[in-house]
């Protein structure tokens, strides 16, 4: 048996990720888990950033490093990388662009400059509230239509799957 076949034997699902086309399988991209995500990641990404770029002067990958700064003050950009997943190059020209524009203070206990310790400053509070209220709006927005318990189920669908691609 190929692994291919091994995969498909072992999934349980209502709707397969496959259909026949003339004798050979395709992709069903309404059935592909990895297409929908992206899809939808894709859709976000485009539009949040749009707005945080007009709005803010900052990107995406700006946000998410702000967002974990303020749940984890104090914090090394590895461990940045590592929470929000992020590599590290993007994050670094994150900390160096949000710290040039007065958004973070920063710390070096000692001469690895790997080590520094990174605080949102007084502005950079501010920026993440400021942001947080637009994010939170968007995110209605992408849940609209979608009942509590659904979301809930989806969201413990979600971190399952990360879980089952990157065990952290």
């Amino acid at each position: 048996m190929k692994r291919a076949d091994q995969i498909k034997t072992a999934l349980q699902r209502l709707n397969s990720p496959t259909r026949d086309r003339e004798g050979a399988e395709i992709l069903d991209i309404d059935y592909y888990t990895p297409f929908l995500l992206n899809a939808v990641s894709s859709a976000w990404g485009r539009q949040t950033s749009a707005i945080y770029r007009r709005d803010f002067g900052l990107g995406l990958t700006d946000w998410r490093v702000l967002a974990m700064l303020n749940i984890e003050p104090g914090i090394t950009a590895s461990r940045i990388c590592d929470v929000i997943r992020m590599d590290k190059a993007a994050v670094s020209r994150s900390l160096k662009t949000l710290n040039e524009m007065g958004h973070l203070r920063v710390e070096q206990p000692g001469a690895d400059p790997r080590k520094r310790l990174w605080w949102l400053s007084k502005q950079g509070l501010q920026v993440h509230v400021d942001i947080l209220a637009v994010a939170l709006g968007c995110e209605a927005e992408l849940i609209k239509g979608i009942g509590p318990e659904d979301l809930e189920t989806f969201l413990k669908v979600l971190r399952q799957m990360l879980t089952n691609i990157d065990p952290k």
